[in-house]
Protein backbone atom coordinates (compact mmCIF):
# COMPACT_ATOMS: atom_id res chain seq x y z
CA UNK A 1 0.00 0.00 0.00
CA UNK A 2 2.91 2.33 0.77
CA UNK A 3 4.75 1.47 -2.44
CA UNK A 4 4.22 5.05 -3.65
CA UNK A 5 6.25 6.44 -0.75
CA UNK A 6 9.81 6.77 -2.01
CA UNK A 7 11.94 9.41 -0.24
CA UNK A 8 14.35 9.34 -3.19
CA UNK A 9 11.53 10.60 -5.42
CA UNK A 10 10.29 13.26 -3.02
CA UNK A 11 11.67 16.21 -4.99
CA UNK A 12 10.14 14.86 -8.19
CA UNK A 13 6.65 14.56 -6.70
CA UNK A 14 6.95 18.07 -5.26
CA UNK A 15 7.99 19.38 -8.69
CA UNK A 16 4.93 17.72 -10.22
CA UNK A 17 2.68 19.47 -7.70
CA UNK A 18 4.29 22.80 -8.60
CA UNK A 19 3.57 22.16 -12.29
CA UNK A 20 -0.08 21.31 -11.54
CA UNK A 21 -0.51 24.50 -9.55
CA UNK A 22 1.11 26.54 -12.32
CA UNK A 23 -1.42 25.09 -14.78
CA UNK A 24 -4.35 25.57 -12.38
CA UNK A 25 -3.62 29.26 -11.76
CA UNK A 26 -2.50 30.06 -15.30
CA UNK A 27 -5.24 32.65 -15.72
CA UNK A 28 -3.87 34.78 -12.86
CA UNK A 29 -0.79 36.98 -12.68
CA UNK A 30 1.31 35.22 -10.07
CA UNK A 31 4.63 36.30 -8.57
CA UNK A 32 7.48 33.82 -8.32
CA UNK A 33 6.42 30.87 -6.20
CA UNK A 34 8.02 30.09 -2.84
CA UNK A 35 8.09 26.37 -2.12
CA UNK A 36 8.20 24.94 1.40
CA UNK A 37 8.99 21.21 1.39
CA UNK A 38 8.20 18.60 4.00
CA UNK A 39 10.46 16.04 5.58
CA UNK A 40 10.30 12.99 3.25
CA UNK A 41 9.36 10.64 6.12
CA UNK A 42 7.93 10.74 9.67
CA UNK A 43 6.25 14.11 9.09
CA UNK A 44 2.67 13.34 10.11
CA UNK A 45 1.76 14.00 13.75
CA UNK A 46 -1.71 12.40 13.63
CA UNK A 47 -2.82 8.94 12.58
CA UNK A 48 -5.82 6.69 13.13
CA UNK A 49 -6.19 2.99 12.49
CA UNK A 50 -8.90 0.37 12.66
CA UNK A 51 -8.03 -2.67 14.75
CA UNK A 52 -8.50 -6.15 13.27
CA UNK A 53 -8.93 -9.19 15.53
CA UNK A 54 -7.92 -12.56 14.11
CA UNK A 55 -7.90 -15.36 16.66
CA UNK A 56 -5.33 -14.49 19.30
CA UNK A 57 -3.72 -11.95 17.00
CA UNK A 58 -4.68 -8.32 16.50
CA UNK A 59 -3.20 -5.70 14.23
CA UNK A 60 -3.90 -2.34 12.62
CA UNK A 61 -5.64 -1.99 9.29
CA UNK A 62 -6.36 0.86 6.90
CA UNK A 63 -8.58 0.99 3.84
CA UNK A 64 -7.62 1.82 0.28
CA UNK A 65 -9.56 5.02 -0.44
CA UNK A 66 -10.31 3.90 -4.01
CA UNK A 67 -10.96 0.16 -3.75
CA UNK A 68 -12.05 0.13 -0.06
CA UNK A 69 -9.87 -2.94 0.32
CA UNK A 70 -8.40 -3.37 3.80
CA UNK A 71 -4.70 -3.89 4.33
CA UNK A 72 -2.55 -4.61 7.35
CA UNK A 73 -0.37 -1.84 8.79
CA UNK A 74 2.58 -2.83 10.98
CA UNK A 75 4.36 0.49 10.59
CA UNK A 76 3.36 3.82 9.08
CA UNK A 77 6.37 5.54 7.49
CA UNK A 78 4.68 8.92 7.05
CA UNK A 79 3.80 9.16 10.76
CA UNK A 80 6.15 10.52 13.42
CA UNK A 81 8.74 8.19 14.89
CA UNK A 82 6.90 8.51 18.20
CA UNK A 83 3.65 7.22 16.69
CA UNK A 84 5.48 4.30 15.10
CA UNK A 85 7.06 3.38 18.43
CA UNK A 86 3.71 3.61 20.20
CA UNK A 87 1.90 1.57 17.55
CA UNK A 88 4.06 -1.46 18.25
CA UNK A 89 4.30 -1.00 22.01
CA UNK A 90 0.53 -0.61 22.38
CA UNK A 91 -0.32 -3.89 20.65
CA UNK A 92 2.30 -5.77 22.64
CA UNK A 93 0.94 -4.30 25.88
CA UNK A 94 -2.73 -5.09 25.26
CA UNK A 95 -2.49 -8.41 23.40
CA UNK A 96 -3.01 -10.49 26.55
CA UNK A 97 -5.19 -7.93 28.38
CA UNK A 98 -8.83 -8.82 27.71
CA UNK A 99 -10.07 -5.63 29.41
CA UNK A 100 -8.15 -3.52 26.90
CA UNK A 101 -8.40 -5.50 23.67
CA UNK A 102 -11.98 -6.85 23.80
CA UNK A 103 -14.24 -4.95 21.36
CA UNK A 104 -11.46 -2.45 20.60
CA UNK A 105 -12.10 -1.28 17.02
CA UNK A 106 -10.00 1.86 16.52
CA UNK A 107 -6.90 3.61 17.86
CA UNK A 108 -6.12 7.29 17.25
CA UNK A 109 -2.66 8.75 17.84
CA UNK A 110 -1.80 12.43 18.29
CA UNK A 111 1.87 13.31 18.75
CA UNK A 112 3.86 16.53 18.88
CA UNK A 113 7.23 17.84 17.74
CA UNK A 114 7.90 18.48 21.42
CA UNK A 115 7.57 14.76 22.25
CA UNK A 116 4.09 14.33 23.80
CA UNK A 117 1.63 11.61 22.87
CA UNK A 118 -2.14 11.18 23.19
CA UNK A 119 -3.78 7.84 22.42
CA UNK A 120 -7.53 7.33 22.05
CA UNK A 121 -8.94 3.80 22.29
CA UNK A 122 -12.42 3.35 20.78
CA UNK A 123 -14.68 0.45 21.81
CA UNK A 124 -17.90 -1.30 20.88
CA UNK A 125 -18.61 -2.00 24.56
CA UNK A 126 -19.27 -0.08 27.79
CA UNK A 127 -16.08 0.76 29.70
CA UNK A 128 -16.14 -0.79 33.17
CA UNK A 129 -13.96 0.15 36.18
CA UNK A 130 -11.73 -2.82 35.28
CA UNK A 131 -10.96 -1.12 31.96
CA UNK A 132 -9.85 2.05 33.70
CA UNK A 133 -7.58 0.10 36.03
CA UNK A 134 -5.99 -1.73 33.09
CA UNK A 135 -5.66 1.53 31.14
CA UNK A 136 -3.74 3.11 34.02
CA UNK A 137 -1.24 0.25 33.83
CA UNK A 138 -1.04 0.72 30.06
CA UNK A 139 -0.33 4.42 30.51
CA UNK A 140 2.49 3.60 32.92
CA UNK A 141 3.98 1.11 30.44
CA UNK A 142 3.80 3.47 27.46
CA UNK A 143 5.17 6.38 29.50
CA UNK A 144 8.58 4.71 29.12
CA UNK A 145 8.44 5.85 25.49
CA UNK A 146 7.20 9.42 26.04
CA UNK A 147 4.85 11.48 28.19
CA UNK A 148 1.52 9.88 27.25
CA UNK A 149 -2.17 10.33 28.04
CA UNK A 150 -4.92 7.85 27.23
CA UNK A 151 -8.59 8.32 26.40
CA UNK A 152 -11.16 5.55 26.35
CA UNK A 153 -14.24 6.09 24.21
CA UNK A 154 -17.45 4.08 23.98
CA UNK A 155 -21.07 4.99 23.29
CA UNK A 156 -21.86 8.00 25.52
CA UNK A 157 -18.60 7.44 27.43
CA UNK A 158 -15.27 9.25 27.53
CA UNK A 159 -12.70 8.34 30.18
CA UNK A 160 -9.58 10.53 30.30
CA UNK A 161 -6.22 9.45 31.76
CA UNK A 162 -5.12 12.16 32.59
CA UNK A 163 -5.88 14.85 29.99
CA UNK A 164 -7.45 14.97 26.53
CA UNK A 165 -4.86 17.23 24.90
CA UNK A 166 -1.16 17.64 24.18
CA UNK A 167 0.93 20.80 24.38
CA UNK A 168 2.86 21.44 21.19
CA UNK A 169 5.92 23.67 20.96
CA UNK A 170 6.63 25.31 17.59
CA UNK A 171 9.73 27.21 16.54
CA UNK A 172 8.87 30.18 14.31
CA UNK A 173 12.02 32.06 13.39
CA UNK A 174 13.57 33.07 16.71
CA UNK A 175 10.31 32.61 18.63
CA UNK A 176 8.86 29.61 20.44
CA UNK A 177 5.08 29.29 20.70
CA UNK A 178 3.13 26.68 22.65
CA UNK A 179 -0.25 25.37 21.60
CA UNK A 180 -2.84 23.20 23.28
CA UNK A 181 -4.08 20.60 20.80
CA UNK A 182 -7.24 18.78 21.87
CA UNK A 183 -8.27 15.28 20.83
CA UNK A 184 -10.67 15.26 17.87
CA UNK A 185 -10.19 18.96 17.11
CA UNK A 186 -8.44 20.26 14.02
CA UNK A 187 -4.69 20.83 14.19
CA UNK A 188 -2.13 21.05 11.40
CA UNK A 189 -0.92 17.45 10.84
CA UNK A 190 2.55 18.33 9.54
CA UNK A 191 4.23 20.23 12.36
CA UNK A 192 7.44 21.14 10.54
CA UNK A 193 5.58 22.54 7.53
CA UNK A 194 3.25 24.39 9.89
CA UNK A 195 6.31 26.11 11.40
CA UNK A 196 7.35 27.20 7.90
CA UNK A 197 3.82 28.39 7.11
CA UNK A 198 3.66 30.48 10.28
CA UNK A 199 7.04 32.04 9.57
CA UNK A 200 5.97 32.87 5.99
CA UNK A 201 2.78 34.56 7.25
CA UNK A 202 4.71 36.32 10.01
CA UNK A 203 7.22 37.75 7.54
CA UNK A 204 4.46 38.66 5.05
CA UNK A 205 2.79 40.85 7.69
CA UNK A 206 5.93 42.17 9.39
CA UNK A 207 5.25 45.85 8.72
CA UNK A 208 1.48 45.63 8.36
CA UNK A 209 0.60 47.37 11.62
CA UNK A 210 -3.01 48.17 12.50
CA UNK A 211 -5.34 45.31 13.39
CA UNK A 212 -5.65 41.74 12.11
CA UNK A 213 -9.00 40.02 11.64
CA UNK A 214 -8.72 36.24 11.35
CA UNK A 215 -11.66 34.13 10.18
CA UNK A 216 -11.60 30.38 10.93
CA UNK A 217 -8.91 30.93 13.55
CA UNK A 218 -9.13 27.43 15.07
CA UNK A 219 -6.96 27.10 18.17
CA UNK A 220 -5.17 30.37 17.38
CA UNK A 221 -2.46 28.76 15.25
CA UNK A 222 -1.89 31.92 13.17
CA UNK A 223 -3.25 34.50 15.62
CA UNK A 224 -0.68 33.64 18.28
CA UNK A 225 2.28 33.72 15.88
CA UNK A 226 1.21 36.94 14.12
CA UNK A 227 0.03 38.98 17.12
CA UNK A 228 3.41 40.70 17.45
CA UNK A 229 2.92 42.34 14.02
CA UNK A 230 -0.38 44.03 14.88
CA UNK A 231 -1.88 46.40 17.41
CA UNK A 232 -4.82 44.07 17.97
CA UNK A 233 -6.01 40.70 16.66
CA UNK A 234 -9.64 39.62 16.51
CA UNK A 235 -10.24 35.96 15.67
CA UNK A 236 -13.53 34.25 14.85
CA UNK A 237 -14.17 30.52 15.15
CA UNK A 238 -17.38 28.49 15.31
CA UNK A 239 -16.05 25.43 17.21
CA UNK A 240 -16.43 25.72 20.99
CA UNK A 241 -13.51 23.35 21.56
CA UNK A 242 -11.19 25.37 19.31
CA UNK A 243 -12.27 28.65 20.93
CA UNK A 244 -11.43 27.25 24.38
CA UNK A 245 -8.03 26.07 23.13
CA UNK A 246 -7.35 29.45 21.54
CA UNK A 247 -8.01 31.14 24.89
CA UNK A 248 -5.61 28.69 26.58
CA UNK A 249 -2.95 29.39 23.93
CA UNK A 250 -3.28 33.15 24.27
CA UNK A 251 -2.59 32.85 28.01
CA UNK A 252 0.15 30.24 27.58
CA UNK A 253 2.08 32.58 25.28
CA UNK A 254 1.51 35.67 27.47
CA UNK A 255 -0.21 37.59 24.67
CA UNK A 256 -2.49 40.48 25.58
CA UNK A 257 -3.70 41.81 22.23
CA UNK A 258 -5.82 38.90 20.93
CA UNK A 259 -9.57 38.45 21.35
CA UNK A 260 -11.49 35.41 20.10
CA UNK A 261 -15.24 35.36 19.45
CA UNK A 262 -17.29 32.27 18.69
CA UNK A 263 -19.11 32.99 15.47
CA UNK A 264 -19.10 32.08 11.80
CA UNK A 265 -17.74 34.36 9.09
CA UNK A 266 -21.34 34.97 7.97
CA UNK A 267 -22.34 36.08 11.48
CA UNK A 268 -19.26 38.28 11.73
CA UNK A 269 -20.16 39.94 8.44
CA UNK A 270 -23.69 40.59 9.75
CA UNK A 271 -22.26 42.09 12.94
CA UNK A 272 -19.83 44.29 10.99
CA UNK A 273 -22.69 45.55 8.83
CA UNK A 274 -24.89 46.25 11.85
CA UNK A 275 -27.48 43.79 10.51
CA UNK A 276 -27.61 41.71 13.72
CA UNK A 277 -26.50 42.01 17.31
CA UNK A 278 -24.93 39.08 19.16
CA UNK A 279 -24.69 38.50 22.90
CA UNK A 280 -21.31 36.89 22.18
CA UNK A 281 -20.05 40.34 21.16
CA UNK A 282 -21.03 42.08 24.38
CA UNK A 283 -18.05 44.19 25.42
CA UNK A 284 -16.68 44.35 21.85
CA UNK A 285 -16.96 47.50 19.78
CA UNK A 286 -16.37 46.35 16.22
CA UNK A 287 -16.37 49.95 15.00
CA UNK A 288 -13.03 50.56 16.75
CA UNK A 289 -11.11 47.97 14.69
CA UNK A 290 -8.97 48.89 11.72
CA UNK A 291 -10.21 46.54 9.01
CA UNK A 292 -7.04 46.60 6.94
CA UNK A 293 -5.67 43.03 7.13
CA UNK A 294 -7.62 39.76 7.14
CA UNK A 295 -6.36 36.18 7.33
CA UNK A 296 -8.48 33.23 6.21
CA UNK A 297 -7.69 29.53 6.46
CA UNK A 298 -11.04 28.04 5.43
CA UNK A 299 -12.10 24.38 5.19
CA UNK A 300 -11.85 22.51 1.88
CA UNK A 301 -15.08 24.09 0.65
CA UNK A 302 -13.32 27.47 0.54
CA UNK A 303 -15.06 30.78 1.17
CA UNK A 304 -18.78 31.11 0.51
CA UNK A 305 -20.08 34.05 -1.52
CA UNK A 306 -20.76 36.25 1.51
CA UNK A 307 -17.31 35.56 2.98
CA UNK A 308 -15.63 36.43 -0.31
CA UNK A 309 -17.49 39.74 -0.29
CA UNK A 310 -16.43 40.30 3.32
CA UNK A 311 -12.70 39.70 2.82
CA UNK A 312 -12.68 41.74 -0.41
CA UNK A 313 -13.26 44.85 1.75
CA UNK A 314 -9.80 44.51 3.33
CA UNK A 315 -6.70 46.11 1.86
CA UNK A 316 -4.56 43.04 2.57
CA UNK A 317 -5.73 39.40 2.46
CA UNK A 318 -3.66 36.44 3.64
CA UNK A 319 -5.36 33.36 2.22
CA UNK A 320 -4.20 29.89 3.30
CA UNK A 321 -5.93 27.18 1.28
CA UNK A 322 -6.06 23.40 1.68
CA UNK A 323 -8.00 23.08 -1.59
CA UNK A 324 -6.50 24.89 -4.61
CA UNK A 325 -9.64 24.26 -6.67
CA UNK A 326 -11.96 26.21 -4.36
CA UNK A 327 -9.21 28.80 -3.94
CA UNK A 328 -9.26 29.32 -7.71
CA UNK A 329 -13.02 29.90 -7.59
CA UNK A 330 -12.59 32.49 -4.84
CA UNK A 331 -9.69 34.13 -6.68
CA UNK A 332 -11.82 34.78 -9.75
CA UNK A 333 -13.78 37.24 -7.60
CA UNK A 334 -10.95 38.53 -5.41
CA UNK A 335 -8.72 39.25 -8.42
CA UNK A 336 -11.23 41.88 -9.52
CA UNK A 337 -10.23 44.07 -6.57
CA UNK A 338 -6.82 42.73 -5.47
CA UNK A 339 -3.45 41.75 -6.93
CA UNK A 340 -1.47 38.70 -5.81
CA UNK A 341 1.64 39.93 -4.04
CA UNK A 342 3.00 36.65 -2.64
CA UNK A 343 2.46 33.03 -3.68
CA UNK A 344 3.65 29.98 -1.73
CA UNK A 345 3.19 26.21 -1.78
CA UNK A 346 3.36 24.22 1.47
CA UNK A 347 3.72 20.46 1.05
CA UNK A 348 1.71 19.33 4.07
CA UNK A 349 0.88 15.94 2.52
CA UNK A 350 3.77 14.42 0.55
CA UNK A 351 3.04 11.58 -1.90
CA UNK A 352 -0.60 12.67 -2.26
CA UNK A 353 -2.27 15.07 -4.67
CA UNK A 354 -2.89 17.55 -1.85
CA UNK A 355 -0.90 20.72 -1.32
CA UNK A 356 -1.58 23.91 0.63
CA UNK A 357 -1.37 27.28 -1.07
CA UNK A 358 -0.60 30.58 0.61
CA UNK A 359 -1.38 33.91 -1.03
CA UNK A 360 -1.01 37.52 0.01
CA UNK A 361 -3.34 39.84 -1.91
CA UNK A 362 -3.29 43.63 -1.79
CA UNK A 363 -5.98 46.01 -2.99
CA UNK A 364 -5.53 47.51 -6.45
CA UNK A 365 -4.86 51.23 -6.43
CA UNK A 366 -7.62 53.01 -8.31
CA UNK A 367 -6.74 56.12 -10.27
CA UNK A 368 -9.48 58.65 -10.81
CA UNK A 369 -9.30 60.22 -14.20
Amino acid sequence: MFSHIHPDNYEQQLSEKKQKMTALFLCFELPRVEIFPSKPLNYRLRAEFRVWHQGDDLYYIMFNSETKEKFRVDDFPVASKLINQAMTALLVAIKDKKELRYKLFQVDFLSTLSGELLISLLYHKPLEPSWESAAKSLKETLSEIAPVDIIGRAKKQKIILDKDYVMESLQVGGDTFVYQQVENSFTQPNGSVNEQMLLWAQQATQKAGGDLIELYCGNGNFSVALAQNFKRVLGTEISKTSVRSAQVNIRANNIDNINIVRMSSEEFSQAMNGERTFRRLEGFDLTTYNYDTVLVDPPRAGLDKDSVELVSRFNKIIYISCNPNTLKENLIELAKTHIIEKYALFDQFPYTEHIEVGLVLTRKISVNT
